[in-house]
């Protein structure tokens, strides 16, 4: 059996209103109502795209409007959200830190986490369309520039100097946080939804490297042998959280139909992955290579291996 196959489904769309042909069949007078307009594929709209059955062919409404022309609109309607929800994470966690409600470090590694999940899970929202995940792409690409823009201090924002770094030092902004971002765009250009390599590198980044600092500073007393800023309390984190966030996105793609595992095997081989990552982010190395590039470029490799795509 094929461990990864593609799944296809035919798009189903839910009109936002009832037709009239769905009126007139309901309703006790239908010789009193009109005929039924042209529909318009501006009135269709659903949250989450399942995976297509066919290229979709170009054809036109009824009205002159090409299909097409929706699919534009959904995508950059979804890219302004999913563009404004990141910068409401990070404005949240700001004014947390700002009221002493949570701690610095603890609120740059949430936004660590979170960030990179959320957009992983906004993939869906985009259209079938080949031009999605260009559009997708806007929401780091601006990110991208924002922390290079703020990094090189040609404009000063200490909301996001105090959010992502450690020390408060806006050249920070240009190592890890812009690496984290590159690889944001990395995973949504060559992988986007029809791979589960892109889905896992970026749990492994964020749910597994995100948790493994946290529980390491709380818990981390016993220390790594051959790394004495690496902890047996992080890696273990590392190992379990990025296991765990690897097989709940793999589950949510695969039920949206975008690809199709054997879950038996695929237990097995995320597992396999988790370990890889895991070893990488013990290693002592982070002085020449950040953890946000070493993890998530082991797990592309280990995952790309595991899963023969």
């Amino acid at each position: 059996m094929s461990l990864l196959t593609f799944t296809p489904h035919f798009i189903v769309r839910r009109p936002l209103l009832r037709t009239s042909a769905d009126f007139r069949r309901s309703s006790p007078f239908p010789g009193l109502l009109s005929p039924e307009p042209p529909p318009y594929s501006f009135l269709r709209f659903q949250i989450l795209y399942r995976a297509p059955n066919d290229p979709r062919r170009a054809s036109s409404s009824a009205c002159g409007i090409p299909v097409g022309a929706g699919d534009l609109v959904r995508d950059a309607g979804a890219a302004a959200a999913v563009l404004a929800g990141a910068y409401g994470l990070v404005f949240t966690f700001d004014r947390l830190t700002q009221r002493n409600l949570i701690k610095q470090s603890l609120s740059r590694k949430l936004v660590h986490i979170l960030s990179g999940l959320l957009f992983t899970l906004s993939w869906p929202i985009f259209s079938t369309s080949t031009s999605a995940r260009y559009f997708a792409l806007l929401v780091p690409l601006v990110n991208c520039l924002r922390l290079l823009v703020h990094g090189l201090s040609l404009v000063r924002d200490e909301g996001l100097i105090k959010s992502v770094t450690r020390d408060g030092n806006p050249e920070e902004l240009l190592r890890g946080p812009l690496y984290y971002v590159l690889v944001l765009i990395l995973c949504a250009l060559f992988f986007w939804r029809e791979s589960p390599v892109g889905v896992i590198s970026m749990s492994m980044m964020c749910g597994g490297d995100g948790v493994a600092d946290i529980m390491g500073r709380k818990f981390g007393s016993v220390k790594i042998p051959y790394n004495q800023s690496k902890s047996w309390a992080g890696s273990l984190s590392m190992f379990l959280f990025g296991f765990l966030v690897s097989l709940g996105m793999l589950y949510y793609y695969s039920a949206l139909g975008y690809f199709q595992l054997d879950w038996s095997s695929t237990l097995q081989r995320v597992a396999a992955v988790s370990m890889v990552a895991t070893v990488v982010e013990s290693l002592p190395i982070s002085e020449v290579v950040d953890d946000n590039l070493s993890v998530p470029f082991a797990s592309i490799l280990a995952a790309y291996l595991s899963f023969n795509v």
